[in-house]
């Protein structure tokens, strides 16, 4: 979506109109008119995004069709307080409703009912508090600091039982349309946060809620949990808008917000990571999107990683992944002053490197040239200074945004030359080869799977190709290792540009050759039909969890990768809060797996995603 500009002059008049006089014509005009302007370039159906000269590359928003499932509430919401919220402050009250209703073909509810009622709340049956880490947790995005998503404890879970997981609840989120941020487990609860604005603290067992707190905008990155003020046990997460929360675990209660980044499309999206009494915060941003506009001055947007005091909130430092500021470089094709460079968001959960005292981090590609090294790599930070120590990039020169697309109305901004878009949108993983052994392993959306070592400035072990890549495609979220093998979950393989053909691999991690690969299974007949692995790995003893686009949730043996589960997540859910809930792509945050249960969201309508849903599943043994 582009600014309003002339179009709120012209309608002025006719939304008075329209709020006294009900649904029109006029108002149906307007909302046409509204959409044209400035959501047609991202959502029209058909239209298949490109880089001049490029590759072919999928579509990043959901297409009109998806929309039409949704409800007018959940398109308000995303403009006035979720995903799109930049978007939506462009935008009067009436004009989102207008939008929203043209978009869905549905009227907003007369009478509203309370989307959470009181008997979604637990009463005296709920678990009691814990406020210990101890035992089986799931904590941050990564399980511990180092982000191997290895389930050392899964308190009673087992590659042998793990076939007789049964659904034991499901929680819906009301006027939502994604379910994708990485639950948090830990001493009988389970926090997460959603793109509405809310966070939860639920029942681990019953799914009942203990507590809801409400932030200034929607939350996409998990939480994660450790000493706050006072000793208190906290929950600490981002929301879109780049505040940062600290909260009570047991009570919801506020403890301190800050905002860490001024720039107002940037956006915390990567999970923070916490490690001893400092909170690290990744910064990105959604500026990439802006420049199919040819009047947006692009770019200016630099991703940063934020060091937080954990107690009190302060600022200990804060590193940009290019040093440089943008200034001015030229004009693009329509006049408007072009600036660089800019880009390098970090999209990920931060990595601690306890030993070394460092923290490493992944990093997306460049907005706007001149191009930087930084960009599309691997990148170390010292911890205490946040003094930037080394670099590996994995793919030079790569400068993109949103007008190198086909569907764009206007390639000004877009610069000379195609450009992959190769990011990465998932943790580096340090691990621990048996020998002692120490490695970085990561993936991105190239499809190319690295092995890095730490201790000689991310020198590379190993490179090996699992399968093409490009926008949105390749290795996305996130992968696991459990000190001997690497997993990861690929969208594409070369050869199948309709994106059929995922699968879940697992690389040695001393050579990088790969043990065992499944494909995923074909979906047949049914709609939609995407078999592809977006969603980050979780593993666990004997057995690793990987969701699809699809819908399915499935259990493979580490061992072989023989499917040992599966359950198709793409149907209607009764749920313990009592919200209507379905379940859709499986995308983001994968499983977590803690207290002898694995849990999941479902529904996802954005970046690949192909069927929205908002629902969250708890699984344990029969």
């Amino acid at each position: 979506m582009q600014a309003l500009g002339h179009l709120r002059s012209i309608h002025f008049l006719l939304l008075g109109w329209v709020l006294a006089c009900g649904p029109t014509l006029a108002a149906e005009q307007i909302a046409v008119d509204l959409y044209k302007t400035n959501c047609a370039i991202c959502h029209d159906d058909g239209l298949t995004p490109q880089v001049p000269g490029g590759p072919t590359q999928t579509a990043q928003a959901p297409s009109r069709a998806i929309l039409r499932l949704l409800l007018p509430e959940q398109i308000f919401l995303a403009l006035d307080k979720g995903s799109m919220t930049r978007q939506g402050s462009q935008l009067s009250v009436t004009e989102k409703r207008l939008l929203a209703e043209y978009l869905t073909e549905k009227r907003f509810s007369a009478k509203p009912e309370d989307p959470i009622p009181a008997s979604a709340y637990c009463n005296s049956s709920g678990s009691p508090f814990q406020s210990s880490l101890a035992g089986s947790v799931w904590n941050g995005w990564g399980v511990t600091p180092d982000n191997r998503r290895y389930q050392p404890d899964p308190g009673g879970l087992s590659a042998a039982n793990v076939p007789r997981l049964k659904l034991k609840w499901a929680f819906g989120f009301p006027g939502e349309s994604s379910a994708s941020t990485q639950p948090v487990v830990a001493g009988g609860r389970l926090y997460i946060g959603s793109i509405a604005g809310n966070v939860y603290s639920l029942d681990a067992r019953t799914g009942c809620i203990h507590w809801r707190f409400v932030t200034k905008a929607g939350v996409r990155s998990a939480a994660v949990l450790g000493k706050g003020p006072s000793g208190v046990l906290t929950v600490f997460f981002g929301d879109l808008q780049n505040n940062v929360y600290a909260v009570n675990a047991a009570t919801g209660k506020p403890l301190w917000q800050v905002r860490v980044e001024d720039h107002p499309i940037s956006r915390i999206t990567g999970s923070p990571t916490l490690y001893n009494g400092t909170l690290y915060v990744p910064v990105a941003s959604r500026e990439e999107s802006q420049p199919s506009n040819p009047e947006y001055e692009c770019c200016t947007a630099r991703g940063s990683l934020v060091a937080l005091n954990a107690l009190t909130g302060k600022r200990l430092w804060k590193s940009y992944v290019i040093a440089d500021p943008p200034r001015p470089i030229q004009k693009n094709a329509a006049g408007t002053q072009m600036y660089g460079p800019s880009g390098g968001g970090i999209w990920s959960a931060p990595t601690i490197d306890a030993k070394l005292q460092r923290i490493y981090v992944g990093t997306g590609n460049n907005y706007s040239p001149p191009a930087r090294k930084t960009t599309d790599a691997i990148v170390a930070f010292d911890m205490k200074t946040g003094k930037l120590l080394w670099s590996q990039q994995s793919t030079p020169g790569d400068v993109w945004n949103g007008s190198c697309m086909t569907r764009s109305p206007d390639h000004s901004n877009c610069p000379l030359g195609p450009s992959p878009d190769f990011d990465y949108g998932s943790s580096p993983v340090l691990t621990e080869l048996p020998g002692g052994r120490r490695m970085l392993v990561a993936a991105g959306k190239s499809g190319v799977a690295h092995g890095l070592d730490p201790d000689r400035q991310g020198q590379v072990i190993w490179d090996h190709e699992l399968g093409s890549g490009g926008f949105d495609e390749g290795v996305i979220w996130g992968s696991a290792s459990d000190g001997q093998k690497m997993y990861v979950a690929l969208d594409t393989v070369a050869g199948n540009p309709s994106r059929q053909g995922g699968g879940l691999f697992a690389l040695d991690l001393s050579s990088g050759k790969t043990l065992w690969s499944t494909p995923t299974p074909a979906c047949g007949d049914r709609k939609p039909c995407v078999p592809a692995l977006i969603a980050a790995v979780s593993a666990m003893p004997g057995v690793v969890f990987a969701g699809s686009v699809d819908g399915f949730m499935r259990a493979y043996s580490s061992t072989n990768g023989s499917i040992l589960w599966s359950f198709d997540t793409m149907r209607d859910f009764t749920t313990v809060n009592g919200v209507p809930a379905k379940g859709g792509s499986i995308s983001g945050g994968g499983a977590a797996i803690a207290e002898g249960m694995m849990f999941t969201n479902s529904g996802y309508s954005h970046h690949g995603g192909v069927a929205p849903g908002n629902v969250l599943l708890a699984f344990a043994i029969e």
